[in-house]
């Protein structure tokens, strides 16, 4: 009787998470973008909003839903959840097929129980292939017919950067360095450690991500937090929120922004020459908090996490504050919308694409779990003026749920062929799509 009752309360949670608790946006999703968003009191609820789109993959004959003056096709397709991308000098795309790896200690408790059966729900519960795919494009017709595993029996690989002839991959503990030739369609050599990342049995943000400075001289490593809102202590946060520099000579690395939830996306912008980052705020204050941002990343600035938001708003949920913390917070550059899941991050400098698509930043948003309507599910692009935002985002790809409200896709990471198309990588449709001038 008594593993019935604990059954049937589990099960009362999950439902009670399916329907969201009742709690919704009183903001449309708009209010959310730009260098001032909308920011509420915080709304809490016992058990936090859940809404995310089950997974179901794109049916027969479907594709997203391009701008109006653009066109979207399969550059591959049955991929293994395929979330990042990088596109190599000779036009080779290597493709990160990876998920999460084992996180024993990971939600534990009933709200662990049910934020893990939805998660699956949404199509993250999939092994990870722990892979590089290598496509190529060898006809040039905008579609890859040429396939191979560049390497494998990896650990939930994620960013990868070439300098030189090292091909450098951030797999989820470790930063490795692999030897790469031009034209190489497998590495066999194993990788050299060139760091140990964050990670053990929490390893709540997983995903690693990893970019080169323009001069070659410095590799930076996205590290995500350990929690929502260091709800498993401060000490399990230890070199992470952070994004971290590593002098690719000497090897010396350290920390070169901090308080940044889960930064993901990684690029230098054209004019300014300034990295920018995509960072994934925190959850559970509603449906109007907090915005997902994109911002310039300073040396030695503190952007508020875990004690403060979107500058000096203080989160009354961590215990004990720091007010001195919270003074030296900075607001970031630029709101992406709440609970967008923003990941995917790439300067637009080519000119394949229509001219109102130059310079600016496209950004790919993997969707919404903590909100009510949901919001992301989407690629969009942010204009650019003289190095900053200007101007409200554009829709770029859309129609990743369908009218049932299923996603078909989810859309992670993004990157520039090197003819100037747009690449979009499909974690949920296992599709590599691309997005060229109509």
């Amino acid at each position: 009787m008594r593993r019935l009752a604990i059954v049937s309360l589990l099960s009362s949670v999950l439902a009670l998470a399916l329907s969201a608790c009742g709690e919704m946006a009183k903001y449309p999703e708009q209010a959310g973008f730009g260098p001032t968003p909308t920011l509420p009191a915080p709304t809490t609820t016992l058990i936090p909003t859940v809404n995310i789109a089950p997974a179901v993959g794109w049916p027969e004959g479907t594709l997203p839903t391009p701008a109006e003056d653009l066109q979207v096709g399969a550059f591959a397709r049955d991929l293994d959840h395929p979330r990042w991308l990088y596109v190599l000098p000779n036009g080779d795309v290597l493709v990160a097929e990876t998920n999460a790896p084992p996180k024993p200690d990971d939600g534990r408790g009933i709200k662990g129980w049910a934020m893990r059966t939805v998660m699956k729900r949404a199509g993250a519960g999939t092994p990870t292939a722990n892979r590089i795919v290598l496509l190529r494009d060898t006809n040039h017709d905008g579609v890859a017919d040429m396939r191979t595993v560049l390497l494998q029996d990896l650990n939930s690989p994620f960013g990868m950067a070439l300098v030189g002839n090292d091909l450098y991959v951030a797999n989820t503990d470790a930063l490795l360095r692999f030897p790469y030739r031009s034209g190489d369609t497998q590495i066999t050599a194993p990788g050299v450690k060139v760091m140990d990342l964050p990670a053990g049995p929490i390893n709540h943000h997983w995903t690693k991500n990893v970019i080169a400075s323009p001069d070659g001289a410095h590799l930076y490593v996205t590290v995500g937090s350990n929690s929502n809102v260091a709800e498993n202590g401060i000490e399990q946060e230890s070199g992470r929120a952070a994004i971290w520099q590593v002098n690719i000579a000497s090897g010396a690395a350290r920390p070169f922004a901090t308080g940044l939830r889960n930064p993901n996306g990684l690029a230098f912008e054209p004019v300014s020459r300034a990295l920018w980052t995509t960072v994934n705020e925190r959850d559970e204050l509603g449906s109007d908090l907090v915005p997902d941002y994109m911002t310039s990343v300073k040396d030695g600035a503190f952007y508020g996490w875990p004690y403060s938001y979107y500058g000096q708003h203080v989160d009354t949920r961590v215990q004990p504050p720091r007010p001195d913390l919270v003074a030296q917070a900075i607001a970031p550059d630029y709101a992406l919308g709440t609970h967008t899941a923003s990941l995917g991050l790439v300067f637009y400098t080519a000119k394949q694409l229509p001219a109102r698509f130059q310079g600016g930043a496209f950004v790919g948003q993997h969707g919404s779990w903590n909100r009510q309507p949901r919001s992301g599910y989407k690629v969009i692009y942010v204009p650019f003026s003289d190095g900053r935002p200007a101007g409200a985002p554009l829709d770029v790809l859309t129609g990743f749920v369908d009218d049932a409200g299923q996603a078909r896709g989810r859309p992670v990471g993004v990157a520039v062929d090197q003819t100037g198309a747009l690449l979009v990588a499909d974690d949920v449709g296992n599709t590599i799509w691309r997005v060229s001038a109509r």
